[in-house]
């Protein structure tokens, strides 16, 4: 049930739709179909080892060709739920992402998860749970953290910096003192 013997019009065939084909599925089921005539004798395991596909794969793509011929080759329609997340929500959720909030006129300076997704919910009427948010903000390629809250800028730099001095001096003063009692 493995190998197949494909005439010459068929290698012409799946040659040509290989070649024209924009999609890497396409092109990759039809090497395995090539790469599974006898007069090439190659195994299952080899052809997906090749191609970094499971056996299985290439047993479901010999099935489709053998089933159906050339038009088994094009991958069917996933016969799931369409994706909810639209290209124009995701523009919206670049656009948020790179924009201050205080530039939408909210409060603070800094986008948490919760933040941006309400916001997105405000702005696109799209409501998604803040997980999915953070896996559709790695996917668009931006990382986020909480932002580390210092006092640098608030405080008195001047003053901050003679009391750090006066930390060190009291610390070396003790462990020196603790140094000459042993």
């Amino acid at each position: 049930m493995g190998a197949l013997k494909l005439s010459d019009k068929q290698w012409d065939e799946l040659d040509r739709l290989r070649f024209s084909a924009g999609d890497a599925k396409v092109f990759r089921n039809c090497l395995i179909i090539l790469m599974s005539d006898r007069g090439v004798r190659r195994s299952r395991r080899s052809i997906a080892k090749e191609l970094g596909c499971s056996p299985g794969t290439v047993d479901t793509v010999r099935k489709r060709y053998r089933e159906q011929g050339i038009a088994g080759l094009t991958p069917r329609k996933s016969p799931g739920r369409p994706p909810q997340v639209t290209p124009e929500y995701r523009a919206a959720l670049r656009k948020a992402v790179q924009t201050p909030p205080l530039r939408f006129g909210y409060g603070f300076s800094v986008w948490s998860v919760a933040r941006l997704n309400a916001h997105l919910k405000k702005t696109t009427r799209l409501a998604f749970s803040d997980e999915r948010v953070r896996r559709l903000l790695r996917e668009e390629g931006f990382s986020f953290q909480r932002p580390k809250h210092t006092m640098k800028g608030k405080r008195d730099e001047a003053a901050y910096e003679k009391a750090q001095a006066r930390l060190k001096r009291l610390k070396k003063g003790r462990f020196a003192k603790l140094a000459t009692l042993s």
